[in-house]
């Protein structure tokens, strides 16, 4: 396959290349920076985009027989109007001008995978939910449902289309783990504002190959969670940490610290959780390599 990623010199989006390129497909890479991002991957060929002002240029979708779309500005930062923006416009108006550059051609590839998030199912505290749920309350949510709804444009134009809503990616170089490692390496980590909220948490390599699976199965459209089938909570996430690094894992993190790095509405949502199953991927055939949390940690670290 020759296949398009946006965000490709990302967190997931590098990880997502180096996968493509290893099982002999080619990769189009878009970024605002093409050159910095060519010495990142030089197998890659890379074209320049901005999301928010322009189409991607014609010339990246020559043969391209699917797209991957993970563009979207870092959320988790701290929330000003204008980093609001900036979010909330780098899914909405990346994909609008992503898709509609895909209308324009004469050849289009035949799938969309479009990146979302659960960050959809808003805080949910203890229950259970799949991809039928209603959407959640709070901007996180609404970016979301603004990003899906954007995405939904795809199947006007004869795409396939698969929405991943994606949980927290465990990887040591980075995400949620990489920033959790430093204080539990030294005996410093434990549960983060009392612990008892859900971490719906997926290893990067199911993470790749979810993306991977519904790039090449037909049988896959709509919304798919990519999160693994067993959610834990904040507690017995930091003891799983604990235990794959030999540390002790009982030093709590107050929740007002949250609120002192991220500023109170970003603090907020860190302080719930949602307790997400896969239930499509499932039903669908995926086959997940980590379902539980110490053989994922285990293997990370």
């Amino acid at each position: 396959m020759r296949v398009l990623v946006t965000g490709a010199s990302g967190f997931i989006g590098s990880a997502l290349c180096d996968a493509l390129l290893a099982r002999g497909d080619s990769v189009v890479g878009l970024s605002r920076d093409p050159q910095r991002a060519r010495g990142t991957n030089p197998s890659v060929v890379w074209h320049p985009w901005e999301p928010t002002l322009e189409r991607p240029p014609a010339a990246a979708f020559e043969n391209v027989d699917g797209v991957v779309n993970l563009e979207g500005e870092k959320i988790n930062q701290r929330w000003t109007d204008e980093s609001k923006r900036r979010i909330m416009e780098s899914r909405r108006t990346g994909t609008r001008n992503l898709i509609a550059a895909i209308a324009g051609l004469e050849h289009k590839p035949k799938v969309l995978v479009n990146q979302a998030a659960i960050g959809f199912y808003g805080d949910r505290g203890d229950a259970m939910v799949d991809e039928s749920a209603e959407p959640g309350e709070g901007y996180d949510a609404e970016v979301v449902r603004e990003w899906e709804a954007a995405a939904h444009e795809a199947e006007g134009i004869g795409l396939r289309l698969v929405i991943v809503r994606t949980g927290h990616v465990l990887d040591a170089s980075g995400g949620l783990l990489g920033e959790l490692l430093p204080p539990f390496k030294l005996g410093l980590g434990g549960p983060i504002a009392g612990g008892r909220q859900y971490v719906s948490w997926i290893h990067m390599d199911d993470e790749v190959g979810i993306l991977l699976w519904a790039l090449d199965n037909e049988a896959v459209s709509g919304t798919v969670n990519s999160t693994a089938p067993n959610p834990v909570t904040n507690r017995e996430f930091a003891q799983a940490i604990g235990r794959a690094l030999g540390r002790p894992a009982s030093v709590p993190v107050p929740g007002f610290v949250l609120d002192l790095k991220f500023g109170g509405e970003f603090g907020k949502v860190l302080r719930g959780g949602q307790r997400v199953m896969p239930r499509r991927a499932v039903d669908l055939g995926y086959q997940f390599r980590y379902s539980d949390i110490d053989s994922a940690l285990k293997n990370l670290l």
